[in-house]
């Protein structure tokens, strides 16, 4: 097939050119800036907001894969503008092509942020739309190469972590859910919605632990109030500015007592299943993160 994908310079989206690659298709992908080439892969100058460039970036394309997204915004226009009207310039480009659309599992509760209220109405806009559609809610995503788990790790091998008050988490190697993607670009005529996780439900105390042994340290939790994670978010906002990992935004999503995967909604075993154990993704991505500094 050939492939036209929204974020493929970002973290899910380059292990998806990976995985389309090693499969045999080819890619086409959308870019803001210049990008290398590569073996089977044109890279679309443009954005979402550009029209244009979005059906140059479908011309030819036997499916698409909409990954680009807004994780953080200054304020709710920013999401509004990333994942709202992104996604619908993306859906009307698309037309009657297979559409693999990757949202989050924070659409699940939209009341609880502006990210999760924005990824639920973008989710709407594809459920609506005349494509041959399928929406994936992806938990936490690591691996090499990811910086939303990076201040965990850093924190790890100081022996602390910070954690919002107690729940269940769950995560998805990025590998296993580009794998995902993939296949699903192949599954035609298919209007599903998936939650997708590795299969291992933790505590946010038992992520912490894993961590710690992946960098090889003892991790003390420290399980921190609402009130306290909004004076760190005001904190964090004012020492990194629009880098912040940790905004008003995420305090009450963080806080939600369960972020893991419902049975019910995860992928057919025999579609897909996760390939990477959880300490095994957690020690390659703390492998990583040492190489990188």
């Amino acid at each position: 097939m050939i492939l036209a994908l929204t974020g493929g310079t970002g973290f899910v989206g380059r292990a998806t050119i990976e995985h389309a690659l090693s499969a045999g298709h080819k890619v086409r992908a959308l870019t803001r800036r210049p990008a290398s080439d590569r073996a089977g892969v044109t890279w679309v100058p443009g954005a979402l907001s550009d029209a244009a460039s979005l059906a140059a970036l479908v011309d030819g394309a036997d499916a698409v894969v909409h990954i680009a997204g807004v994780v953080n915004a200054p304020d709710r226009a920013g999401f509004v503008a990333g994942n709202i009207e992104g996604t619908k310039a993306v859906v009307a480009a698309t037309g009657q092509r297979r559409l693999v659309h990757v949202s989050s599992l924070s659409a699940r509760e939209p009341q609880l942020s502006v990210y999760g209220w924005s990824k639920h109405e973008a989710e709407t806009v594809v459920a609506k739309s005349d494509t041959d559609w399928t929406i994936v809610r992806p938990t936490g995503v690591y691996g090499p190469g990811d910086t939303e788990l990076r201040d965990m790790f850093r924190l790890a091998r100081g022996g602390l972590a910070f954690l919002p008050p107690p729940g269940r988490v769950s995560l998805i190697h990025v590998e296993d859910l580009a794998r995902l993607l993939v296949i699903l670009a192949a599954r035609k005529g298919a209007r599903e919605l998936f939650e997708v996780d590795d299969g291992y439900t933790l505590t946010h105390a038992d992520l912490a632990a894993a961590i710690g042994r992946a960098v090889g340290r003892r991790v003390m939790p420290m399980h921190l109030p609402k009130p306290l994670m909004r004076l760190g978010a005001r904190l964090d906002r004012a020492l990194r500015g629009d880098g912040a990992k940790l905004t008003l935004d995420r305090v009450d999503y963080l806080s939600h007592p369960d972020w893991t995967a419902r049975p019910e909604m995860r992928p057919p075993v025999t579609l897909w299943e996760p390939g990477i154990p959880l300490h095994a993704g957690l020690a390659q991505t703390a492998r990583s993160y040492v190489i990188a500094r």
